[in-house]
């Protein structure tokens, strides 16, 4: 298959772009790239990459169109791909405004950890993809990580705050953590590690099994001990309804109009 990337050096183009390079999905003749400040010597390292002039040259070339650019380039774009795949990994650019390209469309969310190819990255087809095209889609993602196919277009829009948040909301964790163990006087070197023990490998006894985590700050509250405390301060001082409200206001955001 031809695949056309546009926006091929932006955070997730390039982590695409690598992977389905390395995991052979499509060779490197075949991919045809565009980004905004013209061609380069090579793609990541491999000179049988195409450059297109335009996005149409891309079109023309590809019989898949991946649109990996910020939403508030997308209308600058003027994207016409009839009887293409087009791949939109845009958050919140919705389905009636991806369906004028004119192509058979599919809205996907993966996150940064697309770098790691650790993304979780669920998706949403739009009228007339078919089961091939959904076959697709499942190994382009996949190239980065995992997926699942949504039914609902909404809760796309949802997970562009939750998974496409990627590191951000354990990032904004750990930082008020360093802050409080730098304010305690604790060495750098080892405030660092603390944190890490708490985000990294704390959270990693989760994994697999996210569904226990209320039994377990039960468990921890039940003892009533240091942590309890900890615990039932930060719920008295509304950590998890902010947290709640954050995630709300990044939702009501990500659905106003451009501009």
């Amino acid at each position: 298959m031809k695949i056309g990337l546009i926006g091929a050096l932006g955070w997730i183009g390039s982590a695409l772009g690598r992977a389905l390079l390395d995991r052979g999905l499509v060779p490197a003749d075949h991919l045809t790239v565009l980004i905004r400040r013209g061609a380069q010597p090579d793609y990541l390292g491999q000179a049988a990459v195409h450059w297109a002039a335009d996005v149409a040259e891309l079109v023309e070339r590809s019989d898949i169109v991946i649109v990996a650019v910020r939403p508030q380039d997308w209308p600058a774009l003027r994207l016409q791909a009839p009887g293409r795949l087009v791949i939109s990994v845009m958050a919140m650019v919705p389905l009636a405004e991806l369906a004028g390209s004119g192509g058979r469309i599919v809205r996907a969310m993966p996150n940064a950890l697309a770098e790691e190819r650790r993304s979780y990255s669920p998706w949403f087809a739009g009228p007339g993809v078919t089961a091939a095209d959904k076959d697709i889609v499942a190994r382009i993602l996949g190239c980065i990580g995992d997926s699942d196919e949504m039914t609902c277009e909404a809760h796309l829009d949802v997970m562009a705050v939750l998974p496409g948040s990627g590191p951000a909301y354990p990032a904004l964790m750990a930082t008020a953590l360093l802050d409080f163990a730098r304010a305690q006087g604790l060495p750098e070197a080892v405030a660092r590690r603390a944190v890490e023990a708490i985000v990294c490998d704390g959270g990693a006894m989760l994994k697999g099994r996210i569904e226990t985590a209320p039994d377990l700050l039960a468990t921890f509250r039940d003892y009533a001990g240091i942590t309890a405390a900890g615990l039932n301060r930060a719920d008295e001082d509304g950590f998890s309804g902010a947290l709640q409200s954050g995630l709300a206001a990044a939702l009501a955001r990500g659905r106003l109009p451009p501009g």
